[in-house]
């Protein structure tokens, strides 16, 4: 059968980055009006294929199980995804938009993280696969995954540096 059970944890996975793109897409328009720069350009395309390609290979390979721990982890790093989202509120997006002289979030998890969802994209990939028992897409896209995350944290660090004294208000 093509629809069972870890097609449909990959479908609702799907489903929640769809919801997220709308989200980020509504906060980018916005920030951009209230004059953001986009950085960083250059990788996210490559950030959007692999996640593509993520999802794709899991529903195309998984065999049909689901490994209950390993889904029960991928669960939880979803609550540390809407952590990040609820404390980033408007500011979050998918891309790497700055706001000059806007002070950097320091609530929810980036009192001790500088870069939470990244932690949390860095972890989930290969979590997922785990939890359909795809060990080689776990160790494949994870690799890739921190490879891409390695080269946009260096570009948002260097782009948010300029802000990071500026107070909270």
């Amino acid at each position: 059968m093509w629809f069972d059970a870890a097609r449909l944890v990959v479908a609702l996975v799907a489903v929640q980055r769809l919801a997220e793109l709308v989200l980020a897409h509504r906060n980018t328009t916005r920030l951009l009006a209230e004059g953001g720069v986009e950085h960083g350009r250059r990788h996210y395309p490559v950030i959007v294929v692999l996640h593509a390609l993520w999802l794709g290979a899991l529903a195309a390979m998984a065999p049909g199980s689901v490994q209950v721990w390993w889904l029960a982890a991928f669960v939880a790093l979803q609550a540390g995804r809407v952590w990040v989202l609820c404390s980033l509120g408007r500011y979050w997006t998918t891309r790497i938009i700055t706001v000059p002289e806007a002070p950097l979030v320091r609530r929810g998890p980036y009192r001790w993280i500088s870069h939470p969802n990244y932690l949390v994209v860095a972890l989930e990939i290969p979590v997922l696969a785990l939890a359909l028992d795809l060990p080689w897409a776990a160790f494949g896209f994870g690799i890739a995954n921190v490879m891409v995350l390695w080269w946009r944290v260096r570009v948002e660090n260097r782009v948010l540096e300029a802000r990071r004294d500026i107070p909270t208000g």
